[in-house]
């Protein structure tokens, strides 16, 4: 005896629809990591604006901590979001998360410097990247989710990897504002008023993202769980069933987005400072070289995700990581030389490793977990592993490559490498146990196709006990589970 499956399981994703949930996801998520990633293309003169009378390298050191201090929140910010996620809805999250974001960055270009109030400025910009991170904490788990659960099984790879194409464009219109400022202005006007300029245009910028997040509508695979709601066991704990039932999920995404997020942060948020504070080159030249980078990531980005949809998501990551313990070491010593041509190379050596995992994680770490505690278990662990490794890269790179230096080491300025190199090793293990989602339903779901013809061809294939598709490890447990509609197995 199996169960049947039927036309109410499967669910048929229309095209328009899709196209304008994830579009809607990924403009909204590059929206806000714009308002992220100006503090760290800024952060050089940051430092002089509110850490004027300490050195140069140990104002970048505490203007790295005023950075990193979001990411000390951004797990409590999880812990809120992503459970409310799961019990109302992902896109009236997502919603409140845009607001608090645009409010944090808008609140930061009005903020007088540490000339006109002392030691109260620096402070008040801790205060506005802590409601930063705060919101942040449920962006990433809450937009990857929705993308997930919107996506047809065969194409989630492709899908997911818009939502870092938004993010990558977020970081490239920030730096770019940056980089005009820098040129067009002169460095008594920059820190004077010019560096608040790409804060104010948050405020616009959160009001678009509104806009279009609250004309989405909430995700099926949510809204058929709110319609069994009255059915499912434990509804009102998911934190018990999240450490229960989910541990291992939660210890692989942890590792997936250590790699993850290390390299991301160390190539897109680390390497203009880089640059600039230890090879002493021109800001708004590395600035440049950082943009375009990342401009060609984008281009490649929907390819990646189309590789993890074909081959699976595992090889892609296994290349990823392979790719960094190898290139690193090679990659920073070209960005070491005088050479531009040859700084770029090894910058986008970088970038083309870094595209495996931004095109294909987005759509492996909501298939770790289940539909019921996806976006809190998502955004939990998620927020965790990036508070303790992966926004922290920044300040623990500087740091350490100014205590080597000091102490007179001849490779500190190696240890960006060695950092990404040890970063991979721990992805290797964790992509080792990861199970391989590509082209099945989300665990807690049913299948979900492009069309009705997709949705008769895979019942028909269930159907037959023989095909590959009946034998798959999803057909097997969705035979296998609840009363509904049993039938003669093979009929």
């Amino acid at each position: 005896m199996r169960r049947r499956l039927t036309n109410d399981d499967v669910t048929v994703v229309e095209e328009p629809l899709l196209k304008r949930a994830v579009a809607a996801a990924a403009l909204g998520n590059g929206m806000e990591w714009f308002d992220f990633g100006v503090f760290a293309y800024l952060t050089t003169t940051l430092a002089r604006v509110f850490y004027p009378s300490l050195s140069p390298t140990l104002s970048v050191i505490l203007t790295f901590a005023t950075f990193t201090a979001a990411f000390v929140v951004r797990p409590i910010g999880g812990a809120v979001f992503g459970p409310l996620g799961d019990r109302i809805g992902r896109q009236k999250v997502l919603a409140v998360t845009m607001i608090m974001m645009a409010a944090g960055t808008f609140a930061i270009g009005f903020l007088p410097d540490f000339n006109t109030i002392g030691v109260w400025a620096p402070l008040l910009l801790l205060v506005a990247r802590l409601v930063q991170g705060f919101s942040t904490g449920g962006e990433y788990g809450g937009a990857a989710t929705f993308i997930a659960e919107y996506s047809p099984d065969k194409r989630r790879g492709f899908m997911g990897s818009w939502l870092e194409f938004g993010t990558l464009g977020g970081y490239v219109l920030g730096a770019s504002l940056v980089t005009v400022l820098q040129f067009a202005m002169s460095e008594e006007v920059l820190l004077s008023w010019g560096w608040r300029i790409p804060f104010l245009v948050a405020g616009p910028l959160g009001l678009v993202g509104l806009y279009l997040r609250l004309k989405l509508e909430e995700t099926p695979a949510f809204q058929k769980q709110q319609e069994e709601a009255a059915s499912r066991e434990s509804a009102k704990t998911p934190f018990l069933r999240l450490f229960a039932e989910n541990w291992r999920a939660l210890l692989v995404c942890i590792g997936l987005v250590l790699v993850f997020n290390v390299t991301d942060y160390m190539l897109l948020s680390y390497m203009p400072t880089y640059l600039t504070s230890t090879l002493g080159r021109d800001a708004t030249n590395g600035l440049i070289l950082v943009i375009v980078v990342m401009v060609l990531m984008m281009a490649v980005i929907g390819l990646g995700g189309r590789l993890s949809d074909r081959f699976g998501r595992r090889p892609v990551l296994f290349a990823g990581c392979l790719g960094f313990l190898v290139l690193s070491w090679p990659a920073l010593k070209l960005v070491q030389t005088e050479s531009t041509v040859l700084v770029f190379v090894g910058l986008l050596l970088l970038g083309l490793v870094l595209v495996t995992f931004t095109s294909t994680m987005p759509s492996t770490l909501p298939a770790l977990f289940p539909t019921i505690i996806r976006y809190g278990a998502l955004a939990i662990a998620f927020n965790v592993s990036v508070s303790l490794f992966g926004g922290t890269t920044p300040l623990v790179t500087e740091s350490l490559v100014a205590w080597a230096t000091k102490s007179g080491f001849a490779w500190a300025n190696d240890i960006p490498a060695f950092y990404l190199m040890i970063a991979a090793v721990i992805g290797l293990v964790a992509v080792w146990f990861t199970k391989e989602t590509a082209n099945i339903p989300l665990l807690g779901s049913g299948p979900s196709v492009a069309t009705e013809e997709e949705a008769e061809e895979l019942i028909a294939a269930y159907a037959d006990e023989s095909s590959e598709v009946a034998q798959a490890d999803w057909a097997v447990e969705f035979a296998a589970s609840g009363p509904i509609d049993i039938v003669p197995a093979g009929r």
